[in-house]
């Protein structure tokens, strides 16, 4: 994938990408495109953007994909974002992806464009899994229906890329208009001669993009950007005789719905084949998936399994990169130092530049296992009934019940975690998922509270733990209730609408092509950044002699300890808070390297990246006589609602696209941690 927006083709025609979520259009992006993809967020929104250009018999085609949405209502980014493209000038020909096995839910959102006078291609995708349900459809009655080219299509699989290609290279696009007399029959039929009075007084504002019956419509179903255009546009004795229509029309979005929903049940009706009817082992067992109790539970088995294999795939190869990361860092040291290259530049080179790139190498082997497993449980269609399970349960947090996902896989990786935010369809939702999934405590977090904890604390730990447990619980409320009113305005809010896509036979070349792009696109996104921050550390950890006294990092934390003493923090401790920024699990070898100042571990760079961490580092006897236990308390507290580490950071950059949100997550974060650290340690005081 190559973010440059070079690979786009400059006077190409450019093609929109629209479908709802599920209906195979990433799979055909990806198909289409390639690594040939630029991926941005769209102006001034947190919703993904994604670009690519492909050729065929040597013209290029620029592919936009639109935001995946369920109706072009306007009530979200992504419904307002897909709908100003689709009238907008700028796009040549719509791609409309429809599910086949669902035909008649999924064909809504192409009821939403019928007016729009843009060219438009239905693909009907997923015909196979269609004809395994005992169904088929007569591609070619849909097509005059619907008055635009059918094509029948399994994108996972590239069946009937070869029609797709012909009809792109015949050009000739514009007679592919939806037809909308059908459409405007059931509105005139359900709703009367008030419509068509509506329809007749807004003729005279249609355009060549848009009819004056998709107008009424919109007037009808309240739609408040067409309705203030349309008041700003019109007279004022026109507008009052265009209100006293509309009073006459009660509940015009629902009667909407409806007309829209009957004219698509007629379509159904006359193109479905329906072969045979069959209670298969799948619909058995989806009686009790998205049953409310059973459902929960075996959702529940399938991420805790997902989770631990996500973990221990990207362990297992961040083992292996640290064998060759070991390898590289050997030879390197030994040719540089064969050619006399001076003492710090090979510390510069080895220590931070290598180590830094390998880092980040480690960490996204981690973010490759969790957008495989969970990329894998989405491609056989079981991701959209976990979300279903728990929409109830996270929409107490004002989340969809997809975000249950991220907020698990942080318990393992908070980095998985914030790239397990891509299932979700909203790029609100999105952004408030990966802003709660930071609270949540990851692996390393609790084995450095263990240790420390229980040279404090003794049995008397499990208290403490508890006690971080339901503040923490405290915390994911208090934060998703602060960010959600700013993010999710309540006019936005509104239960989960999705469908429930069928079960099938996951395509693994399709799969691994999707989390290579991702993980490339990861890397390539994080990488600098996670290389520039190694750098910085090093370069302020730095001494000669490997002296914790001569680094700036010491002469800093020693000038600002009676400030970090208001959270009840010395400048050892706040200096491994800062730290445990980086990694979590550096934090107590750097506060062991703090205390115990010994020149061969004099080097808190090396504490923080080279490995000195939980699993060889015990709590010395300098720091149990150097830290009360308010002070300790405010540590843990304080260490354990930081920032989880600066790849997560990176992460949340390239998911969010967003440096403005990446740095208002940080500093809340920051203040947060501190702030309970200086509650915690006030209140310690009164009882120790």
């Amino acid at each position: 994938m190559k973010q440059s927006t070079a690979i786009l083709a400059k006077n190409a025609p450019l093609i929109g990408l629209l479908g709802q979520p599920n209906t195979g259009k990433s799979t055909l992006f990806n198909a289409l495109t390639g690594a040939r993809q630029h991926v941005g967020n769209w102006p001034g929104k947190t919703v993904e953007k994604k670009e690519g250009s492909f050729k065929y018999k040597g013209k290029a085609y620029t592919l936009l994909d639109l935001p995946g949405t369920y109706s072009l209502s306007a009530n979200s980014e992504e419904e307002l974002i897909t709908r100003r493209n689709i009238i907008g000038n700028d796009i040549d020909l719509v791609f409309a992806l429809v599910d086949a096995s669902q035909l008649e839910r999924s064909m809504f959102l192409l009821s939403e464009i019928v007016g729009i006078k843009q060219p438009v291609v239905v693909l009907l995708n997923m015909v196979d899994v269609a004809k395994s349900q005992g169904r088929e459809i007569n591609e070619r009655r849909l097509s005059e229906l619907l008055g635009v080219p059918v094509l029948p299509f399994v994108a996972s699989r590239g069946t009937g890329m070869g029609d797709l290609y012909a009809l792109l290279e015949n050009g000739n696009y514009q007679q592919y208009i939806l037809h909308e007399d059908a459409l405007k029959k059931e509105y005139k039929a359900q709703i009367g001669e008030s419509f068509t009075a509506l329809e007749q007084k807004l003729q005279p504002f249609q355009t060549d993009t848009y009819t004056s019956m998709w107008l009424a419509t919109k007037l009808l179903e309240g739609d408040k950007e067409i309705t203030e255009s349309i008041k700003n546009t019109v007279e004022g004795e026109d507008w009052s005789e265009i209100q006293e229509l509309l009073a006459q029309m009660t509940s015009g979005l629902l009667k909407s719905a409806d007309c829209k929903f009957n004219w698509l049940h007629q379509i159904a009706k006359d193109v479905i084949v329906k072969q045979r009817e069959a209670e298969t082992l799948l619909n058995s067992f989806d009686k009790v998936a998205t049953s409310p109790v059973w459902g929960k539970i075996i959702a529940a088995c399938v991420m805790v399994l997902s989770i631990y294999a996500s973990y221990k795939l990207g362990y297992k190869l961040s083992e292996l990169s640290g064998i060759i990361y070991g390898y590289a860092y050997s030879v390197t040291y030994t040719g540089l130092s064969a050619i006399n290259t001076p003492a710090f530049l090979i510390g510069f080179l080895c220590d931070a530049v290598l180590t830094g790139f390998f880092y980040a190498i480690m960490m996204t082997f981690f973010v490759f296992g969790a957008i495989l497993i969970f990329g894998f449980i989405e491609e056989v269609g079981y991701m959209a009934r976990i979300a279903y399970v728990f929409d109830n349960t996270m929409q107490k947090l004002g989340l969809h019940g997809k975000a249950i996902m991220p907020i698990l896989m942080s318990f393992g990786c908070t980095i998985a975690g914030v790239n397990a935010t891509r299932v979700l369809d909203s790029g609100k939702q999105k952004l408030l998922s990966i802003i709660t999934s930071w609270v949540v405590p990851c692996s390393a977090v609790w084995g450095v509270i263990t240790l420390m904890g229980s040279a404090f604390f003794g049995s008397n730990v499990v208290w403490v733990i508890l006690l971080l447990f339901a503040v923490t619980l405290l915390h994911m409320k208090f934060t998703a209730t602060l960010f959600g009113h700013a993010i999710i305005k309540p006019e936005d809010r509104a239960g989960l609408i999705m469908e429930l896509p069928p079960y099938h036979r996951p395509n693994f070349k399709t799969l691994f092509k999707h989390v290579w792009l991702r993980v490339a696109g990861f890397l390539r996104r994080v990488i600098k950044l996670i290389v520039c921050i190694t750098i910085i550390f090093w370069l302020l950890s730095y001494t000669p002699d490997g002296n914790i006294t001569g680094s700036l990092i010491y002469k800093f934390g020693s000038a600002i300890e009676p400030f970090t003493m208001l959270f009840g923090l010395n400048w050892e401790l706040f200096i491994a808070f800062l730290v445990s920024a980086i990694g979590k699990e550096s934090a107590l070898a750097v506060v062991m390297t703090l205390f115990e100042q010994h020149a061969a571990m004099g080097n808190i760079y090396n504490a923080a990246f080279m490995g000195i961490g939980v699993a060889t580092t015990d709590v010395t006897a300098n720091m149990l006589a150097s830290v009360s236990i308010p002070q300790a308390l405010a540590f843990m507290f304080a260490f354990f609602f930081n920032v989880p580490c600066y790849i997560t950071v990176a992460a949340t950059y390239a998911e969010t696209h967003s440096i403005k949100w990446t740095v208002r997550i940080v500093a809340y974060y920051i203040a947060s941690a501190l702030l309970l650290a200086a509650i915690v340690y006030r209140i310690a005081l009164l009882f120790f």
